[in-house]
């Protein structure tokens, strides 16, 4: 029986679209807003602030210095913030009516210069009994570790959760922990599942 559900944040819950934020800093750059997707990845420094290993101030002086903008923390956190999107992929008020009998965890590689915003700017997540943040466990899906604390956090075996998340790796991840895990396609085919466990 499924006693925990856990989802993914980003596009699972909510849609976003790094475009955005990079058409945003290319004037500003000088750099091909096609090109900075790879200059970023080269880095590493988006997976080293999403893994806790560099703070958010230092992120932005470090990608400033990689890209040759000039900006401040805040008019940078705007543009980095801009690639969310809404409504939600799965509506509020499913989120909100698994929460009130089944104990409810987000699981997300994020950080907190996305996550302050998400918090302020999406209210289906105060639904949420536990948040477990890459960047505040130090560790990224699908490293174990990750699906670990979202266990912990969940208060049930990995059996008795079920988690739905919308890369391939990462579902395989959770699968390897034990977790009851599915790739997320829709909310309808989410709500499927759900209803095909009980849950709903």
């Amino acid at each position: 029986m499924i006693k925990a559900v856990i989802f993914d944040l980003g596009r699972v819950i909510v849609p976003f679209d790094f475009s955005i934020g990079y058409r945003q800093l290319e004037p500003l750059c000088g750099v091909p807003a096609a090109e900075i997707p790879a200059r970023v990845a080269e880095s590493g420094l988006a997976v080293r602030l999403e893994s806790g290993e560099i703070e958010p101030h230092a992120f932005v002086e470090e990608l400033g210095r990689l890209l040759g903008f000039v900006l401040s923390y805040e008019e940078f956190s705007r543009i980095w913030c801009s690639v969310f999107m809404k409504p939600t992929l799965i509506p509020e008020s499913l989120v909100e009516a698994i929460s009130k009998t089944h104990r409810l965890v987000l699981l997300s590689n994020t950080n907190s210069i996305h996550f302050d915003m998400l918090r302020a700017e999406y209210p289906i997540l105060r639904h949420f009994h536990a948040c477990i943040l890459s960047h505040e466990v130090k560790a990224m899906k699908p490293n174990p570790k990750i699906y670990q604390a979202a266990i912990a956090a969940a208060g049930f075996a990995p059996e008795e959760c079920f988690f739905a998340d919308d890369i391939a790796d990462y579902v395989a991840g959770a699968r390897a922990a034990g977790i009851d895990a599915v790739q997320f396609q829709s909310a309808a085919q989410i709500e499927a599942e759900l209803r095909a466990r009980g849950v709903i």
